[in-house]
């Protein structure tokens, strides 16, 4: 019987360092005002985004503007950028929010991973984030152990649970997102993708909603 998560490692892509960036494409600006490395992306690149297995969408009804998050869950940008994520998807019902797991940093990332995508197959998208928001009120290193405890403390079954995350294709999944990421040069977590752009880390929440409502008022995610 299995008892615990196999680990079976994607090829992971090692998060840069700001300075191996390329120069922005776009004017989008941090919550410091410095400029945040950024670089287009075609509407094939666009589409091969949108066609991921593993997604969860979750956000309002309307859903006039699509954002995707690639996230590690052992990020420390990504930790942070949790709360901003949520409040954005609690103040703006027209925001379609997609998160996108992209384990890159380590076999724990790997782990914790699983249990997440495991978590999709067995629940609708508000338990995923209900997960995400009490996996993060924690500290230190998520891994697959960690993970499955608060899985498990939100009433999902502990064996079904790790039925799923050692399933064939949530291997696959992370493997597609891996091999995605990193020919969209999304060299850091998290990153973001909207209307034919990717941002590489967590500007903050202002300038996240400016970049919205840019999409919302010309289509760009600068106008």
């Amino acid at each position: 019987m299995i008892t615990r998560i196999a680990l079976f490692l994607v090829v992971l892509t090692v998060a840069a360092q700001a300075q191996q960036f390329g120069p922005a494409q776009f004017p989008i600006k941090d919550d410091d005002g410095d400029p945040m490395s950024n670089h287009s992306l075609t509407a094939e690149q666009m589409a091969q985004v949108a066609g991921l297995p593993g997604l969860v969408d979750v956000g309002g009804a309307k859903r006039d503007v699509t954002l995707y998050q690639f996230y590690d869950l052992n990020c420390p940008f990504c930790r942070e950028a949790a709360a901003d994520v949520d409040r954005l998807i609690r103040s703006d019902p027209a925001l379609r929010l997609v998160f996108v797991p992209y384990p890159v940093l380590s076999a724990q990332s790997v782990e914790s991973a699983r249990v997440e995508l495991a978590l999709r197959a067995l629940g609708p998208p508000q338990k995923f984030l209900e997960f995400h928001r009490k996996i993060y009120a924690g500290r230190g290193v998520i891994d697959g152990n960690r993970a499955l405890a608060v899985a498990q403390a939100m009433g999902f079954d502990r064996q079904k649970i790790i039925d799923a995350a050692n399933a064939k294709s949530v291997t696959e999944t992370m493997t597609v997102h891996a091999r995605l990421g990193t020919a969209l040069q999304l060299n850091a977590t998290p990153a973001y993708v909207i209307q034919g752009a990717a941002i590489l880390g967590h500007p903050g929440l202002g300038p996240l909603r400016k970049v919205i409502a840019a999409v919302r008022s010309c289509r760009k995610v600068a106008c």
